[in-house]
């Protein structure tokens, strides 16, 4: 084997998990909704599909001081907002969409104000069924409505 052959070798041993993983987490139509002045809590939404159940277990932008996975839910007659622990579950091959009202990233104790037109980078920490971590990184469009 030539050391050129070798190299390829390696680096395709190092690069293959990078891509199944890649292939096994897909995020899209993802936004976050842009701010005015002072404002210091926004949300993102996005649809999530895990081709093996997993879970979304944290999330973290430099934008914001605290990001978090959260849901609204009926409590009786009244709406509540709260952060889910333990991680958002991503059933094996089911579109879990993060939407006002629902499920959603809150983004929190924001450093500026967000604002429509622009992108924020976002990243999202996953947890395999083997308890294996795998990360996406995005850059999120920031518009005052979903695009």
């Amino acid at each position: 084997m030539t050391f050129t052959s070798l190299i390829g070798t390696a680096i395709l041993a190092f690069a293959l998990p990078c891509i199944a993983q890649a292939q096994t987490l897909g995020v899209k139509n993802a936004w976050a909704r842009a701010t005015v002045q002072g404002q210091k809590a926004t949300g993102a939404f996005m649809t999530i599909t895990a081709k093996d159940a997993g879970k979304l277990v944290s999330v973290s932008s430099p934008v914001a001081g605290v990001a978090e996975v959260h849901e609204m839910k009926m409590d009786g007659d009244v709406m509540k907002m709260r952060a889910v622990d333990g991680g958002l579950d991503l059933p094996a091959g089911q579109a879990v969409e993060l939407k006002p009202g629902a499920y959603h990233v809150m983004l929190m104790d924001l450093k500026l104000p967000l604002m429509k037109d622009t992108t924020i980078p976002l990243t999202l920490v996953f947890k395999d069924g083997k308890g294996k971590e795998s990360k996406i990184e995005l850059k999120v469009p920031v518009s005052t409505m979903k695009p």
